[in-house]
């Protein structure tokens, strides 16, 4: 059974699949920083440093603070600046990652114009290969 995991574990598309996540967990750190420290300083900025994140609606009549933490203590709150400023971070990260996939699809692109076209040969070759193994089957 060990060697059996062993195997697994070993096989390509596992090993690239955890480095996938370990690459995705930092470049998700990376973003939720341009997020955090870049973007949101700037929203705030432009908008008069106005603090979405602090907003909120009382539920409850005990509820009495300016603040969302403070007001979280006293009752329940319908905390709709916190819900908008993790969709503008939804927002801002799925359009990084869009960024990323297109650079990366446009050096695939470029990468793959560089590669010499096929001569007729190969093409025949590839072609009676393919046949053989039809028949193979």
């Amino acid at each position: 059974m060990l060697e059996e995991f062993k195997k697994f574990a070993l096989r390509g598309n596992v090993v690239d699949l955890a480095v996938g996540i370990i690459i995705g967990a930092a470049f998700g750190a990376i973003v939720q920083s341009l997020v955090a420290d870049v973007f949101m300083p700037l929203v705030g900025a432009a908008t008069g440093g106005l603090d979405f994140s602090n907003y909120f609606i009382p539920l409850s009549s005990k509820v009495t603070a300016d603040s969302l933490v403070d007001a979280k203590k006293q009752g329940a709150v319908l905390a709709w600046g916190n819900f908008l400023t993790l969709i503008i971070n939804f927002v801002v990260i799925t359009f990084a990652l869009f960024l990323v996939v297109k650079l990366i699809n446009r050096l695939r692109q470029a990468e793959a114009a560089k590669a010499p076209p096929i001569t007729k040969q190969e093409q025949l070759l590839t072609e009676i290969r393919d046949l053989l193994k039809t028949r193979a089957t």
